[in-house]
């Protein structure tokens, strides 16, 4: 689970921490932002786990509340902030474990998990944040900007004046957008793409994969192709409802995931995805519920 450790770069004031494998999950990049009035650690992650020594930092944010951002966290001795959305889960790690909706077994087997693999611990201690506050580091600003959608609370933060974004888990991955757990959302996640979309940086940071992407036009094209794969996955879906289906076999038959995929979480995810694509479709008229708990596309 853990990697090999981290590589700074930097950007301006900030310093990604880029994990050994590029970024993974279950691993991620995390950041240091350094300003004349202290150094705010964004998202500690596996790469940091053990390292000797962590990065010295006055304040934590936590981007989201899932096990990859969250590392360590209960260890820490310093403030933890978090969007108050998202307060919850990370104050308690019980609370943490039911936002992914899993069924009995599958939630003792990944809470095992997020104890010996993740090293998550509660926070009770964590500060809640709303959209826009600021982090006053001296000759920077840190403002954080709401990106539900991933969960509730899913932030991202603009560094200024350097002009680096960090989108967090809008990750700009081949994978596409994830909205799979209980306070997920589709629409929500839409309309967060189109905040980012909007805001003009001259670095573009994410957890995962990508990493740091420089201008504003070259991130909006990789964030197009990113946002298309929702829309690929509504085609895909009134594809296999040519005939009508249950829920059960939308599911078994993996929009999300690939069939080698062998977690936990496949099914819930999958499942969640599939409720939120289905009741769009038949809120616009192209999937119908012919009977109770099957589902047909409309033929025009």
């Amino acid at each position: 689970m853990r990697t090999a450790g981290w590589t700074p770069l930097g950007y301006g004031a900030v310093t990604l921490l880029k994990a050994a494998d590029g970024g993974a999950y279950p691993n991620g990049n995390s950041l240091l932002i350094h300003g004349s009035a202290g150094t705010l650690l964004v998202d500690p992650a596996l790469a940091l786990a053990g390292s000797a020594p962590q990065p010295a930092a006055d304040a934590v944010f936590v981007s989201h509340a899932h096990e990859d951002h969250m590392v360590d966290v209960g260890t820490f001795t310093v403030p933890v902030h978090v969007h108050e959305a998202d307060l919850g889960a990370v104050r308690d790690i019980d609370v943490l474990l039911a936002g992914y909706g899993l069924p009995v077994p599958a939630a003792e087997a990944f809470g095992s998990r997020l104890g010996d693999d993740f090293r998550v611990r509660s926070r009770p201690d964590a500060v809640g944040v709303s959209d826009d506050h600021r982090f006053d580091l001296g000759d920077r600003t840190v403002s954080v900007v709401h990106l539900p959608g991933h969960t509730a609370g899913h932030s991202g933060l603009l560094v200024e004046p350097d002009g680096f974004f960090y989108v967090a888990d809008i990750d700009l991955s081949s994978f596409g957008p994830f909205y799979g757990d209980v306070g997920s959302s589709l629409e929500d996640f839409e309309q967060s793409i189109d905040v980012c979309a909007g805001i003009e940086a001259r670095w573009y940071g994410t957890f995962h994969h990508k990493g740091v992407i420089e201008g504003a036009e070259e991130f909006r094209s990789r964030l197009r192709t990113y946002r298309a794969v929702m829309e690929r996955r509504d085609a895909e879906l009134i594809s296999f409802l040519a005939e009508p289906r249950t829920l059960a076999e939308v599911v078994s038959h993996r929009f999300v995931y690939r069939p080698h995929v062998d977690e936990p979480y496949v099914e819930t995810v999958e499942a969640r995805t599939a409720e939120q694509h289905i009741a769009r479709l038949v809120r616009i008229g192209a999937v119908a519920e012919v009977e109770p708990g099957r589902f047909r596309a409309v033929v025009h």
